[in-house]
């Protein structure tokens, strides 16, 4: 399938570049609305792959590229269940988004987010499966997860340490805080820093210069810079059920959810 319009996301495939844009309100939070959505189009990218030289990963939405999992929704499905039910579901819904994420991660294209706005938790570790980030002015990126109790879930710390080394992930993970888009391209998180509203645009220019290279020469090189983590991603799994079951954490999801802000999830 080359076009997919959904509730939260569409593709499109067009002269070999596959577009796929996140679009659910209020900043594109994956839970069980967009999680299928993916899950749809993971399938639609092995068959289109055979035919494609790059994936670009985007937002419709001004709020940013994407503020992570959808906590308001698992904690609430969480609640009234028994931990051993519980725990089955969270790392069912965990094993599903690495599925999804894996498979981005290995695929034989040259893959690019185009970031705006925020690029926090969840959203920050879909960015970071792109062999390439773009990022505009705006953009922000932050793993928010230690203010409730928690570490990433989606893959974060092992494609982080990948990329950038132990320094980074730490300062990262260990203080919550945000980095821009300058500070991300300076520690070489971000390839490209490119004006306001100007990431997409600049990210379909990118893929149209790879177009001019050999496919099987460019996957080659992938798969020999980029390995994937696994068993790494499989203990993060392990980390983030154990820990989603402390009182602290639960008490901490319960006023992020009952908070009045408009986004709570912001440093």
């Amino acid at each position: 399938m080359k076009t997919f319009q959904g509730k939260t996301l569409s593709w499109n495939w067009t002269d070999g570049v596959i577009e796929l844009t996140l679009d659910r309100a209020p900043c594109n939070e994956i839970g069980s609305a967009t999680l299928p959505e993916l899950g749809r189009f993971v399938e639609a990218l092995a068959k289109l792959q055979n035919e494609s030289h790059a994936l670009i990963i985007s937002s419709a939405r001004k709020e940013g590229f994407c503020a992570g999992a959808d906590l308001r929704e698992l904690y609430r499905e969480s609640q009234p269940l028994a931990p051993n039910e519980r725990g089955a579901r969270l790392r069912d819904f965990l094993e599903r988004i690495h599925r999804v994420m894996n498979a981005i991660d290995s695929v034989p294209l040259t893959t690019i987010a185009a970031i705006q706005g925020i690029a926090f938790g969840g959203g920050f570790e879909l960015a970071l499966v792109c062999d390439l980030i773009i990022a505009d002015k705006t953009a922000r990126f932050c793993f928010p997860e230690l203010r409730l109790g928690l570490i990433p879930g989606f893959g974060g710390i092992p494609r982080l340490r990948r990329d950038l080394g132990n320094a980074v992930l730490r300062d990262l993970l260990l203080t919550g805080r945000s980095i821009n888009a300058t500070k991300a391209q300076a520690v070489g998180l971000v390839s490209q820093v490119v004006a306001e509203g100007d990431a997409l645009r600049i990210a379909r220019s990118t893929a149209a210069q790879l177009k001019k290279f050999d496919r099987e020469t460019a996957a080659a090189a992938k798969k020999f810079i980029k390995p994937i983590p696994f068993d790494e991603l499989r203990r993060e799994i392990e980390i983030f059920c154990e820990l989603f079951e402390r009182p602290a954490v639960r008490e901490g999801l319960r006023k992020f959810v009952e908070s009045t802000d408009a986004l709570p999830y912001l440093p």
